[in-house]
């Protein structure tokens, strides 16, 4: 009987590992089609980025980025592509002037007649004193390696971005299925971890909160993700890059305020002193959960927003008001839930906040304790992304077009103009 029981446990194991086989080859039989996204890089020879940069005729807004202004004039980044130029004298009527087209274009800074840009890993500066004529004047090689972008050979080559796409294949097993889904996610988590008037005035013009390029006086200061590099700009036709300075890491924004410069990560806002402009002097950091983070001040008090948001990895929407005026020491002084905050701009204790999809909200912040007690306007249906106060009129930026907006009286706020994206009706 042992024996009988032996021999039907050898042919039960048989039997066991005989069947393995067959539903292995069952498996292998079957083919499934999958459909997923994948980044794939995208590579740029040296040559092309150099002969790539040119004027052409205005063209309309498709993808627009950040904001800047000088004189009459607005200056608009189309993301990665280049720079729309607007004369603004009238702001009812905005006329658009010309295109620069600049490959891997992110942000925007002006002094004088000279208009500095980033060009993916190069800064480039372009003498504007005719707007239809704009002209190349420097390039500064390979001083933004860390934008973002992998630098693969600087001399010839450079990964200059990741585009998405959409695949479509068979598989023939679920193991090889799981295997493409995990090079997915580590690509997609590695790319998260991606003849008109010149300008009157010889001094620098205005950005937004979301700005990553700040002039101060004679001194033009850019963040990557990780430093602060600075420019020596007083020669405005041959910038001269000077002190790096090593910030940490998730750097998004930068705000000059008298002699000191804020600026905004996703785990908090550093104040360094540049009353020194060449080397700027640490001064104190304020941590945060982490969370998007432009920052604009006015007075003794900063004014941060913190959003949600893939890039983010956050989940809280909150603005923050604190006490700068012992900038070795930042205190908070209260905090406001948002919808979903993005940039702000401040003049004369009346806040502009955009909302993102929920739109732009006015604020009087005479009484900052009571802010949420005093909205004065919201302007819903826009999807708002960052603006530029500018005494009497308001610009604002989001993925709808440009709106500019009359606040002489805050509480009687008017739409002067707009100019929508491509295919858009604002």
């Amino acid at each position: 009987m042992m024996k009988r029981a032996l021999l039907q446990k050898k042919w039960l194991n048989l039997l066991l590992i005989f069947s393995g086989f067959m539903v292995m080859a069952c498996t292998d039989e079957i083919e499934t089609t999958i459909t997923y996204t994948r980044y794939e890089p995208v590579y740029m020879l040296r040559s092309e980025l150099k002969s790539a940069i040119k004027v052409s005729a205005p063209q309309g807004l498709v993808n627009p980025g950040k904001i800047y202004v000088k004189d009459n004039y607005l200056f608009i980044n189309e993301v990665e592509k280049g720079i729309h130029i607007i004369d603004n004298a009238d702001p009812a009527a905005p006329k658009k002037i010309s295109f620069i087209e600049i490959p891997g274009n992110m942000d925007i800074a002006v002094k004088g007649n000279i208009l500095y840009a980033d060009s993916y890993i190069d800064l480039v500066a372009f003498d504007i004193s005719d707007p239809l004529e704009v002209k190349l004047v420097k390039r500064v090689d390979n001083i933004f390696p860390t934008n973002g972008m992998l630098v693969a050979d600087t001399a010839k080559v450079f990964l200059a971005r990741y585009e998405e796409k959409t695949i479509t294949e068979s598989v023939k097993d679920y193991n090889r299925n799981q295997s493409a889904g995990s090079a997915i996610f580590s690509s997609r988590d590695a790319v998260s971890m991606t003849s008109a008037k010149a300008p009157s005035s010889g001094g620098a013009g205005k950005g937004g909160s979301m700005a990553r390029f700040a002039i101060s006086g004679n001194y033009l200061y850019t963040v990557s993700l990780t430093n602060l590099q600075v420019f020596d700009i007083s020669n405005n036709t041959d910038p001269k890059n000077g002190e790096k300075i090593n910030l940490g890491w998730g750097i998004e924004t930068i705000f000059p305020y008298n002699n000191k410069l804020f600026i905004g990560s996703t785990t908090g806002m550093h104040i360094y002193d540049n009353s020194n402009p060449v080397k700027p002097e640490h001064l104190s950091t304020y941590q945060h959960v982490r969370s998007c983070d432009p920052v604009v001040v006015e007075g003794d008090l900063a004014w941060v927003t913190l959003r949600s948001g893939n890039a983010c990895a956050g989940f809280t929407n909150q603005l923050e008001v604190l006490d700068v005026s012992n900038a070795r020491s930042p205190k908070l002084l209260k905090t406001y839930p948002m919808d979903n905050p993005h940039g702000l701009g401040i003049d004369n204790h009346t806040l502009f906040l955009c909302e993102g999809t929920y739109g732009l909200k006015v604020f009087d912040i005479k009484d900052h304790m009571k802010v949420n007690e005093n909205l004065k306007a919201h302007f819903k249906g826009k999807d708002a992304y960052d603006v530029i106060p500018l005494g009497t009129s308001l610009l604002m930026i989001g993925k709808d077009g440009l709106y500019q907006y009359d606040y002489s009286n805050i509480n009687q706020i008017k739409l002067l103009s707009k100019i929508p994206v491509a295919g858009k009706s604002i």
